[in-house]
């Protein structure tokens, strides 16, 4: 297969960063993977390695410091771009903790950007966040939609690092970026052989219920039954985080052989349909044929009520689109989960 140069991944080793290591892998580009392992485990590059038949490049380095970042990159000289994922990203404790949300997430926005100038890397993939919206006052929400006073700190992240790098694109004529602000990845590797891997106590939905299924977590917490929605409770639109995936190589692709036509470009990558809490309850246990406690609780601080996406503009102009449905979603996070527990567990 034809070498297409390396491609720096932040957060490699997270959850939506190692599957994109793995896509990049398969489509010729070779990853070098900057990880501070703060919220990763290194057992994901094994998986990688297993999934591809290639040990992946990994550089345990954190991306506040440049100085860090330069002398692990020192050896390679066919950078084409960055993509970026090293965040924090817990809702919750941003609000708790906000200095540190906007010390690691801003700043290492502009550390990245520093090094690109640095180093004359002219392309960047930003993992941004549908919490830009805010709660939106149509639905679904698009592009055009306006910024709203974010939710949390977070959220508040996600919009500053989005004016931050728009600005230092729209300054330097040899730089272009691409953000792409997620709805809610779900799901694992159909090899089950990496997925989501949450550190402590989780705060997304899916891997809270497969926990919970396998008896990890007591029952399962719904933050709030009282919302204006079908069920009362929160309706998010979930993406298989393999199509997620995928969409950052196509978003690569355009930047590097210069289809974009804005210096910065937005695009909104969810499926089009919301889903309630209650209702991926109901769904998993369908799938999957196990049974899952839980109990309603109080509304969650910094909790959208409900946030679906409009994908036209990236089916359109990107050229990518969402696959896999709900029951591709849970049926492979249950199997990681199984997988993790019976076997990486097991071998540690």
């Amino acid at each position: 297969m034809e070498d297409k140069g390396h491609i720096i991944v932040t957060g490699g080793v997270g959850y939506i960063g190692s599957h994109t290591v793995v896509e990049l892998l398969a489509c010729g580009y070779i990853p070098i993977i900057l990880d501070s392992l703060e919220n990763s485990d290194p057992v994901i590059l094994k998986g990688i390695k297993k999934i591809t038949g290639i040990t992946p490049i990994f550089h345990k380095v954190n991306i506040c410091s440049i100085d860090a970042m330069k002398e692990s990159l020192r050896d390679y000289r066919n950078i084409k771009g960055i993509i970026h994922f090293a965040a924090y990203k817990a809702v919750g404790e941003s609000t708790s903790e906000p200095l540190k949300y906007y010390k690691n997430n801003v700043g290492g926005v502009m550390e990245i950007l520093q090094l690109m100038k640095e180093l004359k890397i002219p392309n960047l993939i930003f993992s941004s966040s549908c919490t830009v919206y805010g709660q939106p006052d149509t639905l679904p929400v698009n592009e055009q939609a306006p910024i709203k006073p974010a939710e949390s700190p977070y959220g508040r992240t996600k919009q500053m690092c989005e004016d931050i790098i728009h600005d230092f694109v729209v300054a330097n004529n040899e730089f272009r970026s691409v953000s792409l602000r997620y709805f809610n990845p779900v799901g694992a590797h159909s090899s089950a052989l990496i997925g989501e891997l949450p550190q402590g106590i989780p705060n997304n939905l899916v891997p809270f219920i497969t926990q919970t299924a396998y008896g990890i977590r007591k029952e399962l917490m719904v933050f709030g039954s009282d919302y204006d929605t079908t069920d009362g409770s929160c309706i998010r639109d979930y993406i298989h985080v393999v199509d997620l995936a995928k969409a950052h190589i196509t978003a690569m692709d355009r930047l590097i052989t210069e289809s974009n036509k804005e210096k910065f470009e937005i695009f909104n990558l969810g499926t089009g349909r919301g889903s309630s809490v209650l209702e991926m309850i109901t769904a998993f246990k369908e799938v999957n044929k196990v049974p899952l406690p839980f109990i309603i609780t109080n509304r969650r601080p910094g909790d959208i009520e409900q946030v679906w996406s409009d994908t036209k503009h990236a089916n359109e102009e990107l050229g990518w689109k969402a696959e896999k449905g709900i029951k591709e979603m849970l049926q492979s996070a249950w199997e990681w989960e199984k997988y993790y527990r019976q076997n990486i567990l097991v071998e540690a």
